[in-house]
């Protein structure tokens, strides 16, 4: 198993940072970046080959690579995504189809989280071929990419576009996927984003949903962490980076 940071997105509502660096090299503790501490906590659960999505600003993660990799003990394979500007996740992350048929432990590259989650998602291998980072303690609103369970505890159903009273949590951007899901889920990914090159890569999890495929999920417990979407997101992520 590996791991895969998804890192293409421009992150427009963090400007002025943002236009010069992608989002995920936005400083979060000093200099440390959303994309250092995703680094160093795949490292520290032993995933030290891993996998970069890039797009928007590729060139300034190509020029930390080298000090990322001597600073992280991790060996690291840039992936190009030529339409990151253009087109949603969906396609970003199924251009990683080859990497993620080997197995990976995914984290987008907006989310500051303590390593914890990482070990929480490693802990639930066997518990499903694909299995979500949810938070179940937060209390939720519109924007969050929320998801319904069925009576077996797997995906029914997982969208931003639901009443937060009708949810069981919230994905946080981090997923465990297995070698044996690496195939179905780069044909539900291609679908979607075919069907509409503007959807989300959870629009994927839920045409593999829809295909029969179960999905899992692994709740964080009550954890400290940050989608980066504003300068709102910015400030609560530099309060907690600095706790982890």
């Amino acid at each position: 198993m590996i791991g895969m940071v998804l890192a293409a997105g421009a992150g427009r509502r963090l400007r002025p940072y943002t236009d010069t660096l992608p989002k995920a090299l936005v400083p979060v503790d000093g200099e440390t970046a959303i994309l250092d501490i995703a680094l160093a906590n795949l490292a520290e659960v032993g995933l030290t080959d891993v996998v970069i999505v890039v797009g928007y600003r590729a060139e300034a993660v190509e020029a930390r690579k080298a000090d990322l990799e001597a600073r992280y003990g991790v060996t690291i394979t840039l992936v190009h995504n030529d339409k990151a500007e253009e087109w949603n996740n969906a396609y970003s992350m199924w251009l990683a189809r080859e990497h993620f048929a080997k197995g990976v432990l995914m984290v987008n590259g907006d989310t500051v989280h303590p390593v914890s989650v990482e070990k929480t998602l490693l802990a639930a291998r066997g518990k499903a071929d694909i299995v979500l980072a949810v938070d179940d303690v937060k209390k939720l609103a519109d924007e969050e990419m929320k998801v319904i369970l069925d009576a077996d505890g797997h995906v029914e159903r997982i969208t931003k576009l639901m009443d937060p009273a009708d949810a069981a949590g919230e994905y946080i951007g981090a997923t465990l996927l297995e070698p044996a899901a690496g195939e179905k889920l780069a044909d539900a990914l291609k679908a979607t984003f075919e069907a509409d090159p503007d959807q989300y890569y959870e629009d994927g999890y839920q045409e593999l949903v829809r295909r029969g495929f179960k999905i899992g999920v692994a709740p964080i417990g009550d954890v400290a962490w940050v989608e980066v979407d504003n300068h709102d997101d910015l400030a609560k992520a530099r309060e907690i980076a600095v706790t982890y």
